[in-house]
């Protein structure tokens, strides 16, 4: 085998990169990482390493994946990155390595257009709306010409429209080899092309879905690798208890409702019973999220499984799925549309009496409600143990990587999640210059954040920055009552324009901000993470307060509990390295590129007050610091 280059040959100043990039500039903790990730490669070892911003990590990961001659698997927590990744990064270095390596994009199966349910609902023309089948048209439309079937390719229909139920699948309604599109369905041909990869990438939806569910495919590709590489990391302890865990929504209740009114109508016309019992299931689905009450609610099971009106509308459900069940039995024989929805009133029967029994050691029951939709859950509280599991079962590299793992530098809080004990750390600081590029500033005279008029407090303490940083700024809650408060009391109070998370979609709201240059965001978690503003448009990061988890959280809660009766103390082990990883992730919003300058501004006192601040404090890029608002100003003076 030819001898590789040297590592800091290739990201050094005289390397392919330096000729090939604008710009580029060799750093030395991306090397540092490189050369941990490679060493990790050839050794089959474990590896979490934290990467600060700007460390350029991607790089410093896919370089010793490319060059380590095996197969890898590399995964990231959004499709957003994961596109990224695969149609920009991962070309560029392959092309500058010189290496001709198969890579594949591969993602969770209701990602793909499915030629099944496209043709099956353009016969029954049963839509919602007109919107609805006019966007049902752009999709037909465009199903002659795609040769991915990638469902992110069609730009202008939201990812949250009720139409793509209607054109791809689950693995609930998937007809596998049963379907007469089976040759040319594009899921199998993504599947295939991920198999013969050198270079895969996924994302952790798809990663968790083959441990949890042997139901996406991922299955017959994790035996084969040599390595697999976690990005954005820090994101997988919740992901796996999402996984490991169990969950009915109404939307697949009403899925399976319209589905069997789509194949009565094809496969057993003179079955009008069959009608009559999916309309019910339907009423029946709606019904019980009525009785969950108005408004959008996250709680234990325990609070409702004595609520009459609950549990009168679940026994409801139960008779509609039964009933469904008993008509499909003998005509499921007619056709594997028929077949499909018979087994899946069954499965989604015996899930429901799973998710409203008696709770099982280590997991909590608990239910959301969202609009006009509900889940119920089972979740694990430890997912350590079956993920290391996983783990020891296959003999492969394991990477782990994020900007924000550690709480000092302390990984201990994100091994133990994932049984990640043994493993090697390495904590890279970001290369740029916090204490000339960044100022954090805390306001003097705050109230605590759980007295009344803590928002107002905080809007107040806002605005003389707002002034000085002339708009261009973040404005970060932890609650969506305390930034609906917030855009109320900031209305007609600004020179500058306003956006509101929930007035328009994210992706929207993110083009606007860029574009006004001047504009002032408010948001909340899908704002704190995954969001890359570089230049001046973004100068400026308000954070309202410190961001722990609610501790009436059913699922924090119990987490808190079980702790309590291991005789550990929850605040210090798990709430407080929580909320650290939380407000690493905000207050990376702020600067992203050698260039940006900004002011990070976090209200809440007790990051000064409390013992525990010192926690917060330590994990916090070094900033040059102050508590007088003269300097806020003076700072935004000299641009």
């Amino acid at each position: 085998m030819e001898e590789r280059r040297p590592l800091a040959e290739l990201l050094g100043p005289d390397g392919p990169f330096a000729e090939r990039i604008d710009g580029y500039a060799p750093r030395s903790a991306q090397l540092a990482m490189a050369e941990a990730v490679e060493r990790t490669l050839d050794d089959c070892g474990r590896l979490i390493v934290e990467a600060g911003t700007g460390t350029g990590k991607t790089f410093a990961y896919l370089v010793p994946a490319l060059r380590s001659g095996g197969k890898v698997i590399i995964s990231t927590g959004t499709k957003a990155l994961q596109d990224q990744l695969y149609h920009r990064d991962l070309p560029l270095v392959a092309e500058t390595l010189g290496i001709p390596a198969r890579t594949a994009l591969l993602k969770g199966r209701s990602n793909y257009l499915c030629r099944h349910r496209l043709e099956v609902n353009a016969e029954s023309g049963r839509f919602r709306s007109r919107e609805m089948a006019f966007r049902f048209q752009r999709v037909r439309e465009w199903s002659a010409a795609t040769r991915s079937g990638d469902i992110a390719e069609i730009g202008d229909i939201p990812e949250d429209s009720p139409v793509w139920p209607y054109v791809t699948s689950t693995g609930d309604n998937c007809l596998g080899q049963e379907c007469a599109h089976v040759g040319d369905c594009f899921l199998i041909r993504a599947r295939r092309s991920a198999q013969e990869a050198d270079l895969l990438v996924i994302n952790h939806h798809l990663f968790f879905a083959d441990m949890a569910l042997r139901g996406e495919g991922f299955g017959e590709l994790l035996p084969g690798a040599n390595a697999v590489i976690l990005d954005e990391a820090h994101q997988l302890p919740e992901a796996a208890s999402a996984f490991f865990g169990l969950a009915v929504s109404g939307r697949q209740l009403l899925e399976l409702a319209q589905d069997a009114l789509t194949e009565q109508v094809r496969e057993a016309p003179d079955m009008a019973s069959l009608a009559r019992a999916a309309e019910g299931l339907e009423k029946a689905a709606r019904d019980l999220r009525l009785a969950f009450g108005p408004g959008d609610r996250r709680a234990a099971w325990s609070e409702v499984e004595r609520d009459a009106g609950v549990g009168s509308a679940l026994d409801e459900l139960r008779s509609r799925l039964a009933a469904l069940n008993a008509v499909l039995e003998p005509v499921a024989a007619r056709g594997k549309g028929l077949e499909s929805c018979q087994r899946r009133t069954r499965e989604l029967g015996e899930a429901i009496d799973q998710l409203t029994g008696d709770t099982p050691p280590g997991q909590v029951h608990w239910f959301e409600t969202r609009g006009r939709g509900f889940t119920l859950h089972l979740t694990p509280l430890n997912v350590a143990a079956p993920l290391r599991a996983h783990m020891d079962a296959q003999k492969c590299a394991w990477v782990f990587t994020s900007a924000t793992l550690a709480v000092g530098d302390s990984f201990r809080h994100f091994s133990a999640r994932l049984g990640l004990e043994d493993a090697e750390t390495l904590q890279l600081p970001s290369p740029f210059d916090y204490p000339s590029q960044a100022l954090w500033y805390v306001p003097r005279g705050l109230p605590q954040p759980n007295t009344p008029g803590y928002t107002r407090a905080v809007v107040d303490a806002a605005l003389p920055v707002l002034v000085a940083s002339r708009g261009r700024a973040f404005l970060l809650f932890t609650s969506h009552r305390a930034l609906r408060e917030a855009a109320d009391l900031l209305e007609g109070r600004l020179d500058y324009p306003l956006l509101v998370q929930g007035t328009a979609p994210r992706s929207e709201l993110l083009r606007r901000f860029r574009e006004l240059g001047n504009a002032v965001l408010l948001g909340t978690s899908s704002f704190w993470e995954g969001v890359d503003v570089r230049g001046e448009a973004l100068s400026c990061v308000i954070i309202d307060k410190l961001p722990f988890a609610a501790p009436n959280d059913p699922v924090v809660k119990a987490r808190i509990d079980t702790l309590r009766e291991e005789g550990r103390e929850p605040f210090i082990e798990f709430q407080v390295p929580s909320a650290v990883i939380t407000l690493k992730q905000g207050t990376g919003r702020l600067i992203r590129d050698v260039s940006d300058r900004g002011v990070l501004v976090i209200c809440d006192p007790r990051l000064l007050r409390r013992g525990y601040g010192h926690a917060f404090l330590d994990s916090l890029p070094p900033m040059a610091r102050t508590r007088d608002v003269a300097d806020v100003e003076r700072f935004f003076a000299v641009e």
